[in-house]
């Protein structure tokens, strides 16, 4: 079964929800506002597609940010701000088997999940 994780409000989810289930396929969900990330799923991704691919840099929680935080970003310092802030993580981020896909694009899913 596959692992949908991001904000059950989030527009970008409700449509990635309506599709999977649409297209009858089972997820298990897991919400970073109800505690679903922490630091061992976070370094899994971090090292598997690096914080940049992660941070959602058109977000309000990344324009949030100081400019020195902006321009400092390193492993270290996302891994801290995506932990106290997973909203600015991309969202949907769906882990199926080996691979993680980001953020919702129909055609994509139909390419991945077929």
């Amino acid at each position: 079964m596959i692992q949908v994780y991001g904000i059950k409000n989030c527009d970008t989810m409700k449509k990635a929800f309506k599709w999977l289930e649409e297209s009858d396929i089972p997820y298990e969900f897991h919400d970073y506002k109800k505690g679903a990330l922490n630091e061992t799923l976070l370094d899994q991704w971090i090292n598997t597609l690096g914080w940049e691919a992660l941070a959602n840099k058109r977000g309000t929680t990344w324009r949030k940010l100081s400019e020195e935080e902006k321009n400092s970003m390193s492993d270290a310092l996302a891994k801290k701000v995506l932990l106290e802030s997973p909203s600015i993580i991309k969202r949907p981020l769906i882990v199926k088997e080996e691979n993680i896909i980001l953020g919702f694009k129909a055609e994509e899913y139909q390419k991945i999940f077929s």
